[in-house]
């Protein structure tokens, strides 16, 4: 049986390009296309398809949102998300709302195909530099070992909520020191704000 593919995207060159090359390719078989999610339940239902090609950028309703409605109303559905643009953010929220696969708009005919049937098979797909992304992103910063035990402690109060002055009177030392820790903190991490500050703290050491 050819793997029934339906199409998501708002470039009506773009999916006329994929109508053609499903078309065009055994073992594929086009079911339908639409310019948006705003009707993700109603065309899957219609199309039953396998694989779903999905752009992200779309109006009304995006590939994000699609996503999370196909995989909540038809979970066997399989996702591969396409898209022009090298987005860790976008990565990650579709990888935790199910995607099956991750493929930029600029990668070949041939690694598209290919991505359909991995993902079909039950494989995941991810283009080599949105892995090595994924790969960065679960592995602990170097930066985060580089602060000392006690910027290390006057971050996790400033992340409590704690002020420079409650820090201050918390670990005994003046508004002055806590001052200096916080900018030794803000250099070692990169980062320009204490709202950066604290999303890191989160994010890598909580």
């Amino acid at each position: 049986m050819p793997i029934r593919v339906f199409i998501y995207d708002d470039n009506i060159a773009r999916r006329d390009s994929l109508k053609n090359l499903i078309q065009l390719t055994d073992n594929l078989e086009y079911v339908g296309e639409a310019e948006n999610c705003k009707d993700a339940v109603a065309d899957m239902e219609n199309t039953l398809p396998d694989v779903v090609l999905m752009d992200i950028n779309m109006p009304e309703v995006n590939g994000l949102e699609g996503l999370k409605t196909i995989k909540t109303t038809r979970p066997e559905i399989k996702v591969l998300m396409q898209t022009v643009f090298d987005d860790s953010e976008k990565i990650f929220t579709s990888i935790r709302n199910g995607a099956s696969g991750y493929v930029l708009k600029n990668d070949s005919s041939q690694k598209l195909l290919q991505a359909i049937h991995d993902v079909h098979e039950g494989g995941a797909v991810m283009n080599p530099g949105i892995a090595l992304k994924v790969l960065d992103y679960f592995k602990p910063p170097a930066i985060a070992s580089s602060l000392s035990e006690r910027e290390a402690e006057v971050l996790q109060l400033l992340a409590d909520g704690l002020s420079y002055k409650m820090i201050a009177e918390k670990l005994q030392i003046t508004l002055n020191t806590v001052g200096t820790y916080t900018k030794r903190i803000y250099e070692k991490l990169h980062v320009a704000s204490l709202g950066e500050a604290i999303s890191f703290y989160y994010k890598h050491l909580k």
